[in-house]
């Protein structure tokens, strides 16, 4: 299907993008990489009347240390960040980014936008939350920089006002003792996740001192249990205590049945996401350089 006539604009500067979404309240959408708009563009999923082309924008595509922060542009592709070597310090990251669809898409899509379009079932909201990124909003007012948990309010919904940008992702660096994991179950590689679960663990001396669970594909948005996270702190976490807060967190979900599966399928599934995505993040707290892919089903 082709999409409806739409208005397109190719600004070649980050001011003259927010002086054209400004001049067009709320009628503009913002493009980046598109592999996640122009499929919507194709199925009339949503009204695109005004569209805006950020994707070649200068300054905006980049992926850096600063202190103990990794910093990456809006417009960084998910290739460019799996193949960092910030990758493979953070592996949470490399563990979404390479998982991401297929690498076509990887090469084209880029954070900001995955992040931007608020889908719950994708990989970037529930990667991102669980590592406690913070977006860098920009419009012409100024800059704002905000939790990823507070930019996404519901399904590809944000509290991004309508001449706002996400032109930056702040990534902080887990301290020693700190391992984070991501793991999706998907149809196929390109495929967006059925379900995914992130989690990250802080460990001293063996005890766990903080915990974060967050659950992608289960609801209008992530879900997160201050319960089940709870449940690890203060612990010698082990696979008793990953399989409580797996059933704490879950109870909190709404999975939808759809295509991709039945509500129960979901809650199984996201019951053994947790558990197998916190074994990797204690085994990253305890300095093990582990990798693993995602579930296929």
């Amino acid at each position: 299907m082709y999409p409806a006539p739409f208005a397109y604009h190719r600004p070649a500067s980050l001011d003259e993008a927010l002086s054209l979404l400004a001049a067009h309240a709320g009628a503009a959408t913002v493009l980046a990489g598109g592999q996640s708009l122009i499929p919507m563009m194709k199925l009339r999923v949503g009204e695109f009347h005004r569209i805006v082309d950020i994707g070649r924008l200068h300054g905006l595509s980049y992926i850096e240390r600063r202190g103990d922060t990794v910093h990456i542009g809006a417009l960084t592709r998910h290739a460019q960040i799996a193949a960092s070597p910030l990758a493979r310090e953070f592996a949470l990251l490399g563990d979404v980014a390479g998982g991401i669809a297929d690498r076509q898409v990887r090469t084209m899509g880029t954070i900001g936008g995955g992040l931007a379009m608020a889908d719950a079932n994708a990989c970037w909201p529930c990667g991102l939350r669980t590592a406690g990124a913070r977006a860098v909003c920009t419009s012409p007012r100024g800059v704002r920089t905000i939790g990823v948990d507070e930019l996404i309010v519901d399904s590809y919904t944000t509290c991004l006002a309508s001449d706002e940008l996400i032109t930056e992702v702040q990534v902080p660096l887990p301290g020693a003792g700190t391992g984070a994991a991501y793991i999706a179950c998907k149809r196929s590689a390109p495929a967006y996740p059925t379900v995914a679960a992130g989690v990250l663990i802080a460990l001293e001396g063996g005890v766990c001192l903080r915990a974060r669970i967050v659950l992608g594909g289960a609801g209008s948005t992530t879900v997160v249990s201050a319960e089940a996270e709870a449940a690890l702190r203060g612990s010698a976490v082990g696979p008793e205590q990953l399989a409580k807060a797996a059933e704490l967190v879950v109870g909190a979900a709404s999975p939808p049945a759809d295509a991709r599966g039945s509500e129960s399928f979901k809650r199984a599934m996201l019951r053994s996401l947790v558990v197998e995505a916190g074994q990797r993040a204690l085994a990253r707290a305890r300095g093990e350089q582990t990798t693993g892919g995602h579930r296929y089903a």
